[in-house]
C-alpha cells in the first residue's frame, strides 16, 4: 500500500496535499484497492462552498459507489478533466494525475486535524 509522507489523510480515505493557497484533494492507494476498476468520477460541486465532511461528489467503480468527502473546509476552484476522459488515473495514479479537486482552502489550520502518514497507515492496519 502506497501512502505518501507529505501528505494528510482522512479516516474516509481521502488525502490533501496544500500548494500555496490552493490544495489537491483525491482518494488514497487503499481506497482505490478496495473499490477495484474506476470506471466514472461525478463532480458537480466545482464554485461551491462547502464544509469539512461534506460530500464534494461521488466515484463509481464496477461494483459500487462512493461518496468523496471534503477533509477540509473550502471553494471547490477545479475538477481534474482529465478524469471525465480516463476516471482509470485514480486506480493507476491517485497520488499524481489522479487527483480530483483543486479547492482553496476557508481554515488552513483545519490541515492540523487530519492524519499524517504514520497514523493513516495504524488507522488502515487495524481495519
Amino acid at each position: 500500500m502506497n501512502i505518501l509522507d507529505d501528505l494528510k489523510y482522512t479516516r474516509e480515505h481521502e488525502w490533501i496535499r496544500v500548494e500555496g493557497d490552493l490544495a489537491k484533494v483525491g482518494i488514497t492507494d487503499y481506497a482505490q484497492s478496495q473499490m477495484g476498476d474506476i470506471v466514472f468520477v461525478d463532480v458537480q460541486t466545482v464554485g461551491e462552498m462547502l464544509e469539512k465532511g461534506e460530500s464534494l461528489g461521488s466515484i463509481e467503480a464496477v461494483k459500487t459507489v462512493e461518496e468523496i468527502y471534503m477533509p477540509v473546509s473550502g471553494k471547490i476552484v477545479e475538477f481534474n478533466e482529465k478524469l471525465s476522459e480516463n476516471a482509470d488515473l485514480l486506480n493507476k495514479d491517485p497520488y499524481g494525475e489522479g487527483w480530483i479537486v483543486k479547492i482553496s482552502l476557508t481554515d488552513p489550520l483545519e490541515i492540523n486535524d487530519l492524519l499524517d502518514a504514520q497514523s493513516y497507515r495504524t488507522f488502515i492496519e487495524s481495519l
